[in-house]
């Protein structure tokens, strides 16, 4: 297991940062860590960096204890923290370099981590001079020096574009596999409020709210048992009893006029039959769209009006 957390809970005074968290990552998995701000994601991946002591309960990184073995946990994992800290007035390749010396990495390595975050046509400015982009990919580029086995990541891709977003994700996504075999290799945990970049590089998601895990998925499992959602505007109405009866239909909603929502608990695409049903009632369809619970939606249901 590459991280397992066991009962963690965070006080800060009076407030309950974290509420007896646990979870357990296996090694290889790409795994969103997400929740609205103040939520307890940045304290959680403090704490299994070792940067912050936990108030109760215990962690392990690849099966070292986060408070007793505090170098062992520093060696194999890379972490970006939310709010990266950089040398500005140090140049990019000499920065990355003073960081390759701690871990008496050879210099052909920096060369490959400049290489990899996109960073060649930046090595030779001072960091100062970057744009926000190109400083988190610098904060990405040291978290990946010294090749750790788990990487924890908070709002890695801050300030990127969206050509830059496509190199990285591709770069994040393969993380988890070693390129002489295919195999899974490194584990990513990684923070961000951009719900598309989880549903593109991450393999599971948790969401935590107020301190508490409130959702622990793969995220197949949750495409799996998503609810298709077909809008449908007919010419003329429709007796809803009459919409009850199409094939693996759960709900019957009429918004407004002749227009109708139309649930479905099926991975089947569900619009072939609300065409035949127009046609066997002698109805026209005005408009049709089909829509899904994303994870955005399923994000806001979890975290909004939490007692």
């Amino acid at each position: 297991m590459s991280i397992e957390v066991k009962n963690i809970s965070k006080r800060y005074g009076e407030q309950k940062a974290l509420d007896n968290i646990s979870f357990s990552i296996e090694k290889g998995e790409i795994v969103g860590f997400l929740g609205p701000n103040g939520a307890g994601k940045s304290t959680m991946m403090k704490i299994l960096t070792s940067y912050l002591p936990a108030s109760e309960g215990e962690a392990f990184v690849n099966g070292f204890n986060v408070d007793k073995e505090v170098r062992q946990v520093q060696k194999s994992v890379g972490y970006l923290s939310e709010q990266n800290p950089l040398y500005l007035d140090m140049f990019v390749k000499e920065y990355l370099l003073f960081n390759a010396g701690i871990y008496n990495i050879p210099k052909a390595e920096v060369d490959k981590v400049i290489a990899s975050t996109g960073l060649t046509p930046e090595a030779h400015k001072k960091i100062g001079e970057l744009s926000k982009g190109y400083k988190q990919r610098v904060g990405l580029a040291t978290a990946l020096l010294h090749d750790p086995e788990v990487l924890i990541l908070d709002e890695p891709t801050t300030g990127f574009d969206p050509n830059q977003l496509i190199g990285i994700r591709q770069l994040l996504k393969n993380m988890g596999k070693d390129s002489k075999n295919g195999k899974a290799s490194k584990t990513v945990l990684l923070s961000t409020h951009i719900m598309q970049e989880v549903e593109a590089i991450c393999d599971r998601v948790i969401i935590i709210n107020k301190g508490k895990i409130v959702l622990d998925a793969k995220l197949s499992d949750l495409k799996k048992d998503q609810q298709q959602i077909i809008e449908v505007e007919f010419d003329y109405r429709v007796e809803e009893v009459a919409l009850q009866n199409l094939p693996k239909i759960d709900k019957v909603d009429n918004p407004v006029g002749f227009v109708y929502h139309l649930y479905f608990k099926t991975d089947e695409d569900m619009r072939a039959k609300v065409f035949d049903f127009a046609h066997d009632n002698g109805l026209k369809i005005l408009q049709l769209h089909q829509k899904s619970r994303t994870l955005e939606k399923l994000f806001s249901e979890l975290t909004s009006n939490l007692t």
